[in-house]
């Protein structure tokens, strides 16, 4: 059995966000994922750090476990403007 994780966006990936991902890697998970929401409700006084960013700096500090976003919103990311 496969077994995997979320990891919600907010944490620091330079701090605690480092102990976290391989902390759920040392345990086995098979997967890591996070979230593409613009915010979370029970968290909006806090941070919410994109999911792009969240998981290059999760893939940054771990070997085996996969990474991925659990719900990918559509929503424009930039704005290229002529």
């Amino acid at each position: 059995m496969r077994l995997s994780t979320v990891i919600l966006p907010i944490y620091h990936w330079a701090d605690e966000g480092r102990e976290v991902r391989q902390r759920a890697e040392s345990l086995g998970f098979h997967a890591a994922y996070t979230y593409d929401h613009l915010s979370w409700r029970t968290f909006r006084d806090g941070p919410w750090f994109g999911a792009v960013p969240t998981l290059t700096a999760a893939a940054a500090v771990t070997e085996r476990v996969r990474l991925g976003t659990l719900v990918t919103s559509v929503k424009p990311r930039s704005r290229i403007t002529a």
